[in-house]
C-alpha cells in the first residue's frame, strides 16, 4: 500500500502536472512548427535557391537498377540504400525555428516577472516579550 500512497503523491504534486501539460502543448506545437516550415518556409527556400524540393535531396549510395526513376520514394521501394539529407534539412529548419519560438517565449516572460513589482513579506509576528512588555507599559499607565 505504501508504494500506492507514494507513487499518488508523486503524480499529484503540482511540478509533475506542470510538465504534463507543457509536454502535451509542447507536441502540438511541434506540429505547428513542422507544418509552418514544411508548407511555407521550405517552399519559398526551395524557389531562392532554384526550385529544389528539399524532401526530395538525396545521394544514391548503391546501384541503381535500370528502369527505377530517380525519386525518393521510388528508389525506397526498390530497397536501394540512399542518404536522404533533404529531410534531414527540413528538420534542423523546424528545430532551430521551435527553439528561436521557445527562447523568445522565455525571454517574454522573464520581462514580464521582472516587470511585476514584488509582494512585501509581512511583517514577522511581534515577539511575545514586546507583548508582555508593552502589555506591563499600558497597566502602568493606568
Amino acid at each position: 500500500m505504501s508504494l500506492l500512497k507514494d507513487f499518488k503523491d508523486f503524480a499529484v504534486k503540482g511540478n509533475v502536472i506542470d510538465l504534463a501539460v507543457a509536454v502535451i502543448i509542447g507536441g502540438a506545437f511541434g506540429k505547428i512548427v513542422s507544418a509552418l516550415v514544411a508548407d511555407l518556409i521550405m517552399p519559398v527556400v526551395g524557389l531562392v535557391v532554384g526550385k529544389i524540393d528539399f524532401s526530395n535531396l538525396f545521394v544514391v549510395l548503391g546501384d541503381m537498377p535500370a528502369g527505377t526513376p530517380r525519386t525518393l520514394e521510388a528508389l525506397k521501394k526498390a530497397n536501394i540504400p540512399v542518404l536522404a539529407y533533404g529531410d534531414f534539412l527540413t528538420i534542423t529548419l523546424n528545430f532551430l525555428i521551435l527553439a528561436f519560438v521557445i527562447f523568445l517565449m522565455v525571454r517574454v516572460i522573464a520581462k514580464l516577472k521582472r516587470a511585476q513589482p514584488e509582494e512585501a513579506p509581512p511583517p514577522p509576528p511581534t515577539p511575545e516579550e514586546v507583548l508582555l512588555l508593552r502589555e506591563i507599559r499600558d497597566s502602568l499607565k493606568r
